[in-house]
């Protein structure tokens, strides 16, 4: 089987949520060695890392609070312990609570953006400077189709995932000279395990998203997994401050 991201190390953050799981079995597939990070999920991460061994990929667990300056340093020194430096960075972690705007009070919206927005900036301040130095790099953060669509009660999110959109520009451009990609994947509707939780009628809320989309069924984790390793491998050298939306023609142009 081709490993086209064989010799490299990626770090996954959020890598035990639905998108982050399976953004990690895919890279490690492809031949990366993966570091898992997460927050307080020990089983889950543990449990991901000893599937990936299983299939024989490279995978281990690291814990971090991705808010925290400290933790952040703490987190990108542990991840390049071993086997090799981070030159893949997925910037996937995030939180998606519903609050009114009437709600959202200045201590909702400096957390949510401290975990939606802020969370990248740390990440890829402290892991750039070595990808410069060997004159090579891959940073994939994870917004979402919300950026552009919007939707009630989602105020915070959608801001702090546009703002991820133009931080992934901005990036490319001055990254782009050390030989370091930055590019945006923007899932739409995926059905991930935690869906059930806070979707009160499941059966009806995929029939509203199907009339949005060109592709007539829901997204897969895999989906977003497929468009995340493209681009972290050398075919994807020239592509650079990009937002790919993986939505099934959700949002047109």
């Amino acid at each position: 089987m081709p490993s086209p991201l064989k010799g490299r190390t990626a770090l996954v953050t959020g890598a035990t949520g639905g998108l982050g799981t399976a953004i990690a079995r895919r890279l490690a597939a492809d031949g990366a060695a993966v570091v898992l990070a997460h927050l307080d999920d020990w089983d889950a991460a543990t449990a991901l890392a000893e599937e990936i061994a299983a299939d024989g990929g490279t995978a281990r667990p690291v814990e971090a609070d991705l808010r925290d300056p400290d933790a952040v340093r703490l987190l990108c020194q542990q991840a390049h312990a071993r086997p090799s430096p981070v030159d893949i960075l997925v910037s996937n972690a995030g939180a998606y609570p519903r609050t009114s705007w009437a709600d959202t009070t200045p201590a909702v919206w400096e957390e949510m953006l401290a975990t939606n927005l802020t969370s990248h900036y740390l990440l890829a301040h402290e892991l750039t400077p070595g990808m410069a130095t060997r004159g090579w790099g891959r940073i994939i953060t994870i917004g979402s189709v919300l950026a552009t669509a919007g939707r009630h009660d989602l105020s915070v999110y959608i801001s702090a995932k546009a703002g991820l959109e133009g931080l992934t520009r901005a990036l490319a451009r001055e990254l782009g000279p050390a030989d370091i990609t930055v590019n945006c994947v923007a899932p739409g509707s995926i059905a991930v395990p935690a869906e059930a939780a806070v979707v009160p009628d499941p059966e009806a809320m995929t029939t509203r998203q199907l009339a949005r989309q060109c592709v007539q069924r829901r997204g897969r984790p895999s989906d977003v997994a497929a468009a995340v390793a493209f681009l972290a491998t050398p075919d994807a050298g020239f592509i650079s401050g990009q937002t790919l939306r993986v939505d099934g023609g959700w949002i047109l142009g």
